[in-house]
């Protein structure tokens, strides 16, 4: 049937000689987008409340489960692209695993995935900057200060507004100058995040962790669910495939290097974070810096606030980075209009998709309050994990002989774990979540029926073969 038509490996390869992006990435600089998209919201905002009101001091477990549904992810993911080093990331492995409608399905889960991710991280940003603003005395309109709220006399997020226009602007000069500011950034927000592990270590009280687990295994579940967003950020990895000098080596790397690195730093932070505060108290939107302010370590407080601030900015950098290249890859397949796949001959990037996305991702953060949607993005994140776990599973069965340049170990244990853990993660979340996420499926449907398989390369491809034949 044509809807589950595919694509071939050389299919895939001509269209990205065809319309080459500059080639200009190494294992750092993966890992540092890795990282930069990773470390942020999670860390400093997540945990508290995850604390607070799920796992009590058995965070610790809550960050191990979904850790670990990660890591099983991460690995089916390194195969995938040091296989297929091409635009996309999950949207692309399911064009050759399933065929275009699974393709299509998937690509329009994550429009979602990053776009929420944009613009809900743009909104935290934003707070996080006006309260560094208050410090000094300085303070914006109410009317300017957040999402559209009557009650508060809120009318548009003007901060969170500059600052994707901002990010937008850099990504289109280059991936190389994106890539070294941000590899900046990292190191800085990696420093502070070491530095608030060297001072809190020292007021740990282990009477904190106890009772452990307040909420009983389902809290930490449920609290695992919920700190799964501070994961998201490694598949934004894989968008960068095709200006990766040597993907095959490097791909791999900068995956499983960067979810290492923040896994680790995760766990160390849950565990001295509730070993100082007592779990009920962090039910705040600063935990890290609220925890330094807790013991009087009000300099490193600040040094932190100023790290979540950079840490930010660095997870929505490499969100925008991510949608940008998944419009672009759609599109280049003729499912999404041409203009989406469009190369400034100069700086080699997708300009005018760049600055489409900041408009729409900009509209989302400025005008409507993101905090009930948060965990849309969870589930759109966890079915690409579940789609590319079973996309292993399906390629090194019907094409056991392909180039590899990472294979999965212990398969199929490692992709069917991956699976297991993301369906129970999946399976925590609230109903409404999934009834939100099936409408945008639905949505996607339309679009698909009614453009993008009419439009489809693929498509054009099948009849003029028709019309020789003819």
């Amino acid at each position: 049937m044509s809807l589950f038509r595919k694509k071939s490996i050389s299919q895939m390869l001509e269209n990205e000689k065809a319309k080459a992006l500059k080639k200009d990435l190494g294992a750092f600089d993966l890992t540092m987008l890795g990282i930069g998209a990773i470390i942020g919201t999670g860390i400093f905002v997540l945990t508290g409340v995850a604390a607070a009101e799920h796992a009590g001091p058995a965070l610790i477990i809550s960050f191990i489960i979904s850790g670990l549904a990660c890591v099983f992810a991460a690995l089916c993911y390194a195969e995938f692209a040091s296989t297929l080093p091409i635009s996309g990331s999950a949207y692309t492995y399911s064009y050759v695993a399933f065929g275009e409608l699974f393709a299509w399905i998937l690509g329009w889960d994550l429009i979602l995935e990053y776009g929420l991710a944009c613009s809900a991280v743009a909104s935290g940003w934003s707070g996080y900057f006006q309260g560094l603003l208050d410090g000094f005395g300085i303070h914006l309109p109410t009317a300017l200060s957040s999402a559209y709220d009557p009650q508060k006399g809120t009318l548009i997020d003007l901060p969170a507004i500059v600052i994707i226009f901002l990010l937008t602007f850099l990504l289109t000069r280059g991936i190389r100058e994106s890539a070294r500011i941000n590899s900046i950034m990292v190191i800085i927000k990696l420093a502070v995040v070491v530095l608030f592990i060297g001072v809190g270590v020292w007021y740990v009280k282990p009477a904190n962790w106890t009772p452990f687990m307040p909420f009983g295994f389902q809290g930490v579940a449920t609290g695992a669910a919920t700190v799964f967003f501070a994961y998201i950020g490694f598949d934004a990895v894989s968008t960068a495939a095709e200006e990766v000098r040597n993907p095959q080596r490097d791909m791999p790397i900068g995956i499983i290097a960067s979810l290492a690195v923040a896994t680790v730093l995760y766990i160390v932070v849950s565990l001295i974070l509730t070993g100082i505060v007592p779990y009920t108290q962090l039910d705040v939107k600063n935990p890290v810096a609220f925890a330094l302010t807790y013991i009087h370590q009000d300099w490193v407080a600040g040094f932190v606030s100023l790290g979540a601030i950079i840490g930010i900015t660095t997870v929505l950098l490499v969100m925008l980075y991510g949608q940008s290249r998944l419009f672009y890859a759609i599109s280049r397949d003729g499912l999404l209009p041409k203009v989406f796949s469009r190369v400034n001959e100069k700086t080699k990037t997708p300009v005018m998709n760049s600055w489409l996305i900041a408009v729409l991702v900009s509209i989302f953060a400025a005008v409507v309050p993101l905090n009930k949607l948060a965990e849309l993005t969870n589930i759109g994140t966890l079915f690409a994990f579940i789609t590319v776990s079973i996309g292993i599973l399906v390629i090194r069965k019907t094409q056991p002989n392909l180039k590899r340049g990472f294979k999965v170990p212990l398969v199929p244990l490692i992709p069917i774990l991956a699976i297991l853990f993301c369906v129970y993660l999946v399976l925590q979340l609230p109903a409404l979540t999934w009834e939100a996420f099936a409408v945008w499926l639905v949505l996607g449907l339309v679009i698909y029926f009614t453009y993008s398989r009419r439009h489809s390369n693929l498509q054009h491809e099948q009849d003029q073969q028709s019309h020789r034949a003819g």
